[in-house]
């Protein structure tokens, strides 16, 4: 272990996998250590029997579950947009040609006590019972705007300038309700908040574009795909990548303490005696807990289902965003669901999870609402977990740090920080235009 490489990378998460795949492909020289003997950090995939010691704390699941090895349970399931950053970073890398992917069934939103289907284009708005029928006219109007907006031709903006005008005074011309704002913004542009109301109108639009074209992308019934056998295929596929650009992974690393020179500039990774010389570093939260800070806990909880979630049209994959006004809440509750499907359980079987940013200690409590959705339950975990950001100035000692997972239960998030780091340690901001068809799903 005793040598020198441009960047040694701690921790084998998502964000940190992807990241190595990249600076990998980009010939930097890298070495990717984690203290665990498994692939994928606090974004693991556990087994039944796994899954079972961590939240019962006893060894065997019981049997009339099914087989241990046919679950593989994301701790941290997020569902991909098929046309989104994420996957263009996959076909950036080629890591695509180790993964298979499926379209998920359904997209969902929670509005005025209910779980509809989101609509996206003129012809759903029509049909949406989540409106009335002049509601859906200006619904319809609204999302042909959107759909015919050209950044780069004026002629689509209707003398309007997104950059200036905000996304409330965009709907306000339209003449949207309360309620179709909040499923736009939540539910297809996936904001996380409110505060998009009052900033420029053009990354809502962009990201309601992106909807939409993922959506007629799989020519399914939502824009989201997701990995066979879930996201634990993920850093496994970012280790073969990265062996053949040359570079080192090591797992089972204890300790993996960082160094540093009189001046704070970090020097390498000392574990069991040895140590690796390095000019950067890039991990986890957990790896330099006197650099980051804590932002805030998600409340989870997991279920094992016998059935897929009630009022989705039976789907085998599906989101249900719960808007934070739905609820009088602070934050969105994300209801994930996936199942034998995705190879992700025993036929017959279905995995949902409820997330939500933790507003009281009460995790059981607080995710009622979501877990009202979901029916009958044969078993069901509870957990919560701390959130961390960095708060560390790269420039002075070269660490890089990732923020911790959210609530949320897509990538968009996920990406953005993978990307705004890739930019802080190369200097350069990575070219996604790619072609999409790389990442074709099974029933293309």
């Amino acid at each position: 272990m005793d040598e020198e490489y441009e960047v040694i990378v701690l921790g084998t998460g998502l964000k940190e996998c992807i990241l190595s795949g990249l600076l990998s492909v980009d010939g930097v020289k890298v070495l990717h250590m984690d203290r665990n003997d498994y692939y994928g950090g606090e974004s693991t995939s556990l087994n039944l029997n796994q899954l079972w010691k961590k939240f019962r704390g006893e060894d065997k699941a019981p049997e009339h579950l099914g087989a241990s090895r046919d679950y593989n349970v994301d701790m941290m399931p997020k569902f991909m947009m098929g046309n989104g950053k994420l996957v263009r970073t996959l076909i950036h890398t080629d890591v695509t040609k180790y993964l298979s992917f499926k379209a998920v069934d359904g997209s969902y939103v929670f509005v005025k006590g209910k779980v509809q289907k989101v609509p996206v284009t003129p012809m759903e708005a029509l049909k949406s019972p989540l409106m009335g029928i002049f509601e859906k006219r200006r619904a319809g109007k609204f999302f042909s705007y959107v759909q015919d907006y050209d950044e780069k031709d004026p002629k689509t903006h209707n003398g309007m300038d997104l950059t200036k005008l905000t996304t409330k005074e965009l709907i306000a011309k339209f003449g949207l309700d309360e309620n179709t704002i909040d499923f736009i913004g939540h539910a297809v542009a996936l904001h996380t908040n409110d505060q998009h109301l009052n900033q420029p109108a053009l990354d809502t639009v962009m990201r309601m574009k992106l909807y939409a074209e993922s959506l007629a992308r799989f020519q399914g019934t939502s824009p989201y795909i997701y990995p066979l056998y879930g996201l634990g295929e993920l850093p496994q596929a970012f280790a073969r990548l990265s062996a053949v650009y040359g570079g080192t992974y090591m797992l089972n690393k204890p300790e993996c303490k960082v160094e540093f020179d009189e001046e704070g500039k970090v020097t390498g990774v000392t574990s069991e005696g040895e140590t690796a010389r390095c000019k950067k570093i890039v991990c986890d939260p957990s790896y330099l807990p006197n650099k980051v800070r804590k932002i805030g806990r998600v409340a989870r909880a997991i279920a094992i289902m016998s059935h897929p979630i009630p009022n989705t049209n039976d789907s085998h994959s599906v989101q249900v965003i719960i808007p934070q006004k739905q609820l009088a809440r602070k934050s969105d509750m994300y209801v994930f669901c996936c199942s034998y499907s995705h190879n992700v359980a025993p036929k017959g079987k279905f995995i949902a999870f409820v997330s939500t940013d933790a507003e009281t200690d009460n995790p059981q409590t607080e995710l009622k609402a979501g877990i009202d959705l979901l029916g009958p339950v044969d078993e069901i975990f509870f957990d919560v977990y701390d959130r961390y950001e960095p708060v560390n100035e790269p420039a002075l000692d070269n660490c890089f740090i990732s923020t911790s997972y959210d609530a949320t239960t897509h990538f968009e998030t996920t990406v953005a920080d993978v990307l705004n780091m890739y930019t802080l340690i190369t200097g350069k901001q990575l070219d996604l235009s790619v072609d999409l068809s790389a990442a074709s799903t099974e029933e293309e």
